[in-house]
């Protein structure tokens, strides 16, 4: 055997080949290597550490016995990624993960062809390692699918969807359940290891099938307890019959930071003509990282930090976010209301209800990766009188947009929903934007929709939202800090489908939908300052909107802009239609709904989106004076402003 080398090996891999020719031994030091190269290049540009961490082995194994990538190889999710990415030629980019221009934080199928499948959203990955697998032997091509996907990701309904249909393909499909909360079964050491490496083998598969065989010829009552007895037995060892039930040929526990382990079973799989696999790796998250280890949340999401110290950068803004004041408006509402109950799929400190938790543990459920399920399951609440608050991502709502529709809105069920990360989010790019949210729940009558100018408004909104028991309500907020104004003692009710005019000017009328209220009173101030007097209004309400206020802004200005962080089909869209059907487009204003434009933005800062979209001052600004009819006026503020 080769002893191992202090030459780093990581600087000896150009491509795959060298890797495939290393021993176990190297192996091991090149697992060391890309841990620290991981830990050192997210202690740079912040990230998802911990899942990276907990995979360092299994991505070696992976790539060193399939054949990638001509196999190919899907991250469910893709936090877990990095060391994907370092191995696969982009290590010289890596420390530009996140980062405007840089690579991905997620797999990509524009980034690299060791890409296969671009994903964000879980338990995706089955599902896409299937059509793969079908669509190579309908092609006539050789190669292997191998789907990594997490226990969490497995929760979600699709994965068992994707499963089922497997199974009853006999499809060439390996899927490798990442175990790394031990939520479905602890390794069991050598044993383990050696029960995973003798039903992966040649010989255990033969015998297997040849007592099937066998077993077919008997008469009922014996075959039934024949394999009911196969059933059990394998069961008891490995816990793999609810797989083996779907169709699927069972492997595991196994070690996953073992690469001897790892190596020979994952070989009997990638040679065995049958399919489809499910190989159960135990692994653990931020694992070889202390501070990670330790760590609450394993370092799932982390800023910049200090590797020795662990200590991750903060940002000196004394200003809270808008989650911290969503939570804490909940819990102020819940001392009031004994009703009021909070459900969230598995993003529990995402969205705030950690802290909700602790002081009513009996009223807040996480219901796991399962957006559809946390929708419908708020549903029953709220039919028996209760006041749910479903608290999701905008861009983890989409996944659950027929829930919304069928079993809340057709019933006019009074489910809160709270949609957090609206807008841009930055580094997490377009998989993760909350771009459709008002676009997709104004479609759907009975529903009325709230977006908080700043982080008071959304006091008020969560109180709103908790005294309205007509029907669903939704209120959305972006990800990140509010504008630090101050907070009221307590949230109230807001006049539903009433906005307010905050700025009061003549020539041109800026309508607020959401937390680009900021920029719109910046905006304004320039445009004052230009000689342009200006109106800013916040609309707080998309649906019923302020058909008062928006008829006053379009018979008093000679300019309306409608400003909001969403597609179209949002606000403005809803805005233009009633201003039309009104006839209030016929006369002298002229409307302009400024909105995310209609192409995904890669990822970069908050800042950088919005202004690129033109959603920040300088846009809002530029496209006011755009729309003025063309005077000396507006001519000489151009050649100015050129200057």
């Amino acid at each position: 055997m080769k002893k191992p080398t202090t030459t780093p090996l990581l600087d000896q891999i150009n491509d795959l080949t060298q890797l495939r020719q290393f021993d176990h031994s190297q192996l091991q030091q090149l697992a060391e290597e890309l841990r620290a190269e991981t830990i050192d290049a997210v202690s740079v540009t912040g990230g998802h550490l911990g899942a990276g961490l907990g995979v360092v082995e299994l991505t070696i194994a992976l790539h060193a016995i399939f054949d990638t990538p001509n196999d190919r190889l899907i991250w469910d999710v893709g936090h877990q990624s990095y060391p994907h990415k370092i191995l696969t030629g982009r290590r010289d980019k890596i420390r530009t993960l996140r980062q405007k221009e840089g690579l991905s934080g997620f797999t990509l199928r524009t980034e690299s062809e060791f890409d296969p499948f671009g994903t964000g959203h879980s338990s995706t990955s089955i599902s896409a390692a299937l059509g793969m697998a079908v669509g190579s032997e309908i092609n006539q091509q050789s190669r292997n699918c191998i789907a990594v996907i997490g226990d969490g990701a497995m929760s979600a309904g699709m994965a068992y969807e994707a499963m089922n249909n497997a199974g009853a393909m006999d499809a060439r499909l390996i899927v490798i359940l990442n175990d790394n909360d031990m939520s479905i079964a602890p390794p069991t050491g050598a044993m383990s290891a050696y029960l995973a490496k003798l039903v992966s083998s040649p010989a255990y598969r033969g015998l297997r099938e040849t007592a099937k065989s066998i077993v077919e010829h008997l008469p009922d009552f014996i075959s039934d307890k024949a394999r009911k007895t196969e059933e059990f037995a394998r069961g008891f060892w490995t816990g793999g019959t609810l797989f083996e039930e779907l169709g699927f040929y069972y492997v595991g526990p196994i070690d996953g930071h073992n690469l001897e382990h790892l190596l020979p079973i994952l070989k009997n799989v990638r040679d065995a003509k049958a399919g489809p696999f499910l190989v159960h790796v135990v692994t653990k998250k931020g694992k070889g990282y202390p501070p990670a280890e330790e760590a609450s949340d394993k370092y799932h999401g982390v800023s910049k930090f200090n590797i020795i110290t662990g200590t991750q950068d903060k940002s000196p803004s004394n200003a809270p976010s808008y989650t911290s004041v969503f939570a804490s408006s909940l819990i102020e509402e819940a001392k009031k209301d004994d009703k009021i109950v909070a459900v969230n799929a598995a993003m529990p400190s995402g969205t705030g209800l950690d802290k909700f938790g602790e002081i009513f543990p009996d009223r807040v459920f996480d219901v796991g990766i399962a957006e559809q399920h946390a929708v419908t399951f708020a549903a029953g609440l709220a039919s028996e009188g209760l006041k749910p608050f479903c608290a999701i991502y905008s861009t983890f709502l989409q996944r659950a947009y027929d829930q919304v529709i069928h079993d809340v809105a057709l019933q006019n069920l009074p489910v809160r929903f709270a949609i957090d990360r609206a807008g841009y989010v930055g580094a997490d790019g377009p998989t993760h934007a909350g771009n459709y949210d008002t676009a997709f729940l104004g479609a759907i009558p009975n529903m009325v929709m709230m977006a908080a100018g700043d982080e008071a408004d959304l006091k008020h909104m969560v109180a709103t939202a908790s005294a309205y028991d007509e029907g669903p309500i939704a209120l959305r907020y972006p990800r990140g800090e509010g504008m630090g104004v101050d907070l009221p003692a307590f949230g109230t009710p807001l006049q539903i489908g009433r906005g307010r005019i905050l700025k009061q000017g003549t020539a041109i009328a800026i309508l607020s939908y959401g937390a680009r209220l900021g920029e719109c009173l910046s905006a304004a101030e320039q445009l004052s300052a230009l000689g342009l007097s200006t109106t800013v209004a916040d609309a707080r309400f998309a649906k019923p909107i302020d058909k008062d206020l928006l008829s006053q802004l379009a018979k008093n200005h000679q300019v309306l802009l409608s400003v909001e962080e969403g597609s179209i089909g949002g606000f403005g869209s809803h805005a233009a239609t009633f201003l039309a059907q009104n006839g209030l487009l016929d006369g002298a204003v002229r409307f302009r709904p400024l909105i995310m434009p209609d192409r995904n933005l890669d990822h970069a800062s908050q800042s950088d989106l919005y202004a690129k979209a033109g959603l920040d001052r300088v846009g809002i600004v530029a496209a006011a004076l755009k729309a003025l009819p063309a005077n000396s006026q507006v001519t000489r503020i151009l050649k100015n402003l050129h200057k």
